[in-house]
């Protein structure tokens, strides 16, 4: 059997919505801390950001903003991609054996206009025509 890793969604914050947006900060996305644990996404860990108004896709990482604040910062130079107001998706993936995908389910954290959580789940409903 051949040795192989697959890379599979790990966490999602879906429609996030931007409060912040910071072209001279040092650079990444800083989340609201109660956001980052609920997705299980650690500090520095890298993300890749959908932006469902201008269609832009990147890359950056997490770092922890204050808990309870529903912050959202698109910083550095990705500051260009994301304004605040705009809707975005916010995803980490996890390299996995291919045994150990089978099983895998990720966190899937779904947010209101606040950036407050309106419901959790592991999987991703099926979609019908």
């Amino acid at each position: 059997m051949i040795n192989m890793e697959l890379t599979l969604l790990k966490s999602k914050l879906h429609h996030a919505h931007v409060t912040h947006s910071e072209l001279e900060y040092e650079g990444s996305c800083a989340i609201d801390a109660d956001l980052l644990n609920a997705a299980n996404i650690i500090e520095y860990e890298q993300i890749q950001i959908y932006n469902l108004h201008n269609g832009q896709r990147f890359t950056t990482y997490a770092i922890q903003a204050e808990a309870g604040s529903g912050l959202i910062s698109v910083n550095g130079a990705a500051a260009h991609k994301a304004n605040p107001g705009d809707r975005i998706i916010i995803c980490s993936y996890a390299g996995l054996s291919a045994q150990e995908a089978t099983s895998f389910k990720p966190t899937l954290v779904y947010l209101d206009e606040n950036n407050q959580i309106i419901r959790t789940s592991a999987q991703i409903p099926v979609q019908v025509a």
